[in-house]
């Protein structure tokens, strides 16, 4: 009786113990959840979670997938989704730049070699991008790709840019940033961060090398990569890419937030609600005109036809700096950022 006793404790409180450990695992990976605040939006006022797949918005690895809440999605349902631009995706600019813009029709984007575009100008913020491309022979005209984005808000301005590359390696970073004319530094390694010292914004390195994604809170998201013009392209498109220099570029999406009925530049015209896109459909590159409209004097100037984009006064004397490799800066210990960055300066 006695034995028996002892054994019903034992295993009593071996079931505590291993309900206790199984409750910590589940306070440990209970899924993350956000709540749309906007009542405007399809899912205003639901807390939405994110699925057991993916119960984090970061990944623990950077090939894993986080958890993405759209508060304007059909079903208000969170997916699974890597932070890596989608270049099929809504929003997305990539490639001899082809867009995929708001209303979800693709377009290509020719603009024009060592140019600068508006891509989105609206009341609180301003995206540009700089052109960079070469004429092959026989061409009628320039084949180009993004080789660097500003965002505009306020008096501030941030640039990242892809680094002129002979020879592409894919173990080496790319990125050039700059923060308010001043260059800054991210080391590289996965989920890396660098927050502004005077503003909400924030970058965060989604793989090693090469790979980025920018939050501007209730404005802006970008997922940035800077790859090279591969071998295969310029087999298949017939670049004639030279020997000394792939061509690194940017591939990016964008996501938007609270954009006004008045936004415009090339991409940010497709999101507003009347827009009726022009681009012929059925062909195999449906082009979308308005270099003109759009073409901005710096890469950090909001001064095209249509542009929209006021800002702060400062903002307006702000000179474009885009980084080469044979910069030289002073990169002090004085940090601004939260995690694994410092400011630089020429």
């Amino acid at each position: 009786m006695r034995t028996s006793t002892c054994n019903t404790s034992f295993f009593l409180l071996l079931a505590l113990l291993v309900s206790a450990i199984f409750q910590g695992d589940s306070a440990e990976f209970s899924p993350q959840s956000r709540v749309c605040t906007d009542y405007s939006r399809k899912c205003g006022g639901k807390q939405i979670y994110c699925p057991k797949q993916c119960p984090t918005f970061k990944a623990s690895t950077e090939k894993g997938k986080g958890c993405f809440i759209d508060c304007n999605s059909r079903d208000c349902e969170a997916i699974c989704k890597t932070r890596k631009p989608n270049c099929n995706g809504i929003g997305s600019a990539c490639y001899d730049p082809r867009f995929v813009g708001g209303d979800g029709v693709m377009f290509y984007f020719h603009g024009k070699t060592n140019e600068h575009f508006s891509l989105v100008s609206d009341t609180n913020f301003h995206i540009n991008a700089r052109f960079i491309g070469r004429r092959p022979q026989g061409r009628s005209r320039d084949n180009t790709w993004i080789q660097g984005l500003s965002l505009m808000f306020g008096s501030h301005t941030f640039t990242l840019s892809a680094n002129k590359v002979a020879k592409w390696d894919s173990g080496i970073d790319q990125f050039l940033f700059t923060y308010d004319e001043l260059p800054i530094h991210i080391s590289s390694g996965y989920i890396n961060t660098w927050t502004a010292p005077d503003s909400n914004l924030t970058v965060e390195r989604t793989t090693l090398y090469n790979s980025i994604s920018l939050t501007l809170p209730g404005v802006v998201e970008m997922s940035v990569n800077v790859v090279p013009v591969t071998k295969e392209d310029d087999r298949l498109h017939n670049y004639q890419i030279p020997a000394d220099d792939c061509f690194a570029h940017l591939e990016v999406q964008f996501k938007f937030f609270s954009l006004t009925d008045k936004v415009e530049g090339v991409l940010g015209q497709t999101y507003r609600p009347e827009f009726k896109s022009p681009v012929k459909r059925g062909v195999p590159m449906p082009v979308m005109g308005g270099e003109d409209r759009f073409m901005t004097s710096s890469l950090v100037a909001a001064d095209c036809k249509k542009c929209i984009f006021v800002g702060n006064e400062s903002n307006s004397a702000a000179k474009s700096m885009l980084l080469d490799g044979d910069m030289t800066v002073d990169c002090s210990s004085r940090s601004t950022s939260h995690s694994h960055g410092f400011a630089c300066r020429r």
